[in-house]
């Protein structure tokens, strides 16, 4: 048993009644208690996935096929700066009129129910563009004030910290003053302002310092979301990047970071492009593509960013809504521009209008080594940075980053188990006690008496990961069972359809 506390493990039996651990020891079979055979197996308390994007997957499908298959019981959304609400009227709703903010979002999960329990931050990028829009400009005095006004609301409604993503529209649009401000309502919460910071390639150890700008000038905990040194040119920067990170925690700040296991991030295909193109939305953008003034800087930006990634190849389109774009699913850009002979800027051009720029990718822009190192480090959490996927129905469309499949096995049988990066109790504290105690999700992460009985068994001899960048929908092995507030989710590896699942109110 690992109790998630970074200890290493012992042989034990645990006993569960309702949703709460109430025995740890040997011997613990009491008449007529239903019992569950781990013997050989591993026992811990489920992952919890620090930063995840299983927001509206939920509504399609609560099942969480794809994260409650890795072991992951709970899962933290409303992230990079994005959060289901607050919205304005139901025209900017895509999901249901009664979601109109955190508060909203949490009913309906309680009504329709979840395998997974569920917290959320409050995207500060989604507050802007409910007061300002999609604008490049700053927040007047009276908007600052109503959007820190919004930020103390969901903190109310029980958000678990503050999240931006400031290289996308429009949260990349605020200054540093306009973070501290939206930051300010979590001081003396223990929450953490957790930051898709501004740049995570060319200006990366000036983005860094900005995020530990606003928490110091905040007062509030600072947690970096998915660290990375992107582009081949930047891969030096991941270990002064770290050292800078231990030296503010050693000058007293609360800092922390998390991180995926693989060298190839994902995001929309317009992230290739300056943010300044992107000013004022979708429609705006599109138009300037087609501005004679404009798209020799469009380009050289485009190019560039390619460059820094080390080639076309290193760009892979894995979803788009446009009609027709089936046949670009799951390709690279330049091997695509070579079957059709056409130049790759230009074949990606034609693919942003088609698609109206709702196109996603995968880039794989990250070095193995830098990858071990920051996934080791002390300061660093394991996260997926995807969401709960399927291999049926809605969730099985696209070529996917295999994150959302087989992040957690991941780590615990290629980094822990293979390359022996580090302890299995180790990795473990990483994905449970570890982001627990930062989101102050009290009596979870933890195999202790009281706490709640979110529980993983798996086989540390055959844990695994199956997922791959040309094949995404694939299950992991070797996670035999797993409990959601002491009700069987998974059992011999397969769902029992069972949703009990909790949205998670961080209360004060």
């Amino acid at each position: 048993m690992y109790d998630g506390t970074g200890a290493p493990p012992v042989e034990a039996d645990v006993a569960v009644d309702g949703d709460r651990i109430s025995g740890i020891g040997p011997g613990l079979a009491e008449a007529g208690a239903a019992v569950i055979d781990i013997k050989g197996l591993a026992v811990a308390p489920g992952f919890i996935d620090i930063h995840s994007h299983t927001d509206r997957e939920l509504l399609v499908n609560p099942r969480a096929e794809s994260k409650i298959r890795q072991g992951v019981t709970t899962e933290i959304v409303g992230q990079d700066g994005s959060s289901l609400g607050p919205w304005r009227d139901t025209g900017e709703r895509e999901t249901s009129e009664e979601i109109v903010d955190i508060a909203g979002f949490f009913e309906r999960l309680e009504r329709d129910g979840t395998a997974v329990n569920i917290a959320s931050m409050i995207g500060a990028g989604t507050i802007r563009g409910l007061v300002i829009g999609e604008d490049d400009r700053p927040a007047t005095a009276e908007e600052l004030a109503q959007m820190v006004a919004l930020v103390a609301e969901a903190i109310e409604q029980g958000a678990c910290g503050l999240s931006s993503g400031l290289e996308y529209v429009p949260g990349g649009f605020a200054d540093l003053d306009e973070l501290v401000a939206l930051a300010e309502p979590l001081r003396g919460t223990g929450l953490p302002y957790a930051s898709h910071i501004r740049n995570e390639d060319d200006q990366l150890m000036a983005a860094i310092e900005e995020a530990l700008a606003v928490g110091r000038r905040a007062g509030v905990p600072v947690h970096i979301s998915h660290l990375k040194a992107q582009g081949q040119r930047n891969w030096w920067k991941a270990e002064p990047v770290l050292h800078t990170l231990e030296r503010a925690a050693e000058d007293g700040d609360e800092v922390t970071f998390d991180r995926y296991p693989y060298v190839a991030y994902s995001t929309g295909l317009t992230s290739l492009f300056p943010l300044w193109s992107r000013d004022g939305g979708t429609e705006a953008f599109l138009v300037r593509l087609d501005d004679a003034e404009l798209q020799e800087a469009i380009e050289k930006a485009v190019r560039g960013k390619v460059a820094e990634l080390g080639s076309w190849d290193a760009v892979q389109m894995t979803s788009a809504d446009g009609e027709g774009l089936d046949w670009i699913k799951g390709r690279k850009v330049g091997a695509l521009a070579q079957e059709v002979g056409k130049d790759p800027y230009l074949l990606l051009l034609e693919i942003v209008r088609q698609g109206q720029a709702r196109i996603g990718m995968v880039g794989f822009g990250m070095s193995e080594e830098n990858t071990a190192m920051i996934l080791a480090h002390p300061l660093g959490m394991i996260c997926s940075d995807g969401s709960a996927r399927a291999t049926y129905g809605p969730l099985s469309e696209g070529s996917p980053h295999p994150r959302s499949y087989g992040a957690f096995p991941r780590v615990l049988g290629h980094y822990c188990r293979d390359q022996h990066l580090m302890p299995l109790e180790v990795g473990i504290h990483k994905m449970t006690g570890m982001p627990a105690r930062r989101l102050r999700l009290d009596h979870r992460g933890r195999v202790a008496v009281g706490a709640f009985a979110d529980l993983v068994v798996f086989d540390p001899a055959t844990v695994a990961d199956r997922a791959t960048f040309t094949d995404p929908h694939q299950y992991p092995v070797g996670i035999d069972v797993v409990l959601v507030n002491g009700e069987v989710v998974i059992r011999e590896g397969e769902h029992t359809g069972a949703l009990p699942g909790r949205t998670l109110r961080i209360g004060f």
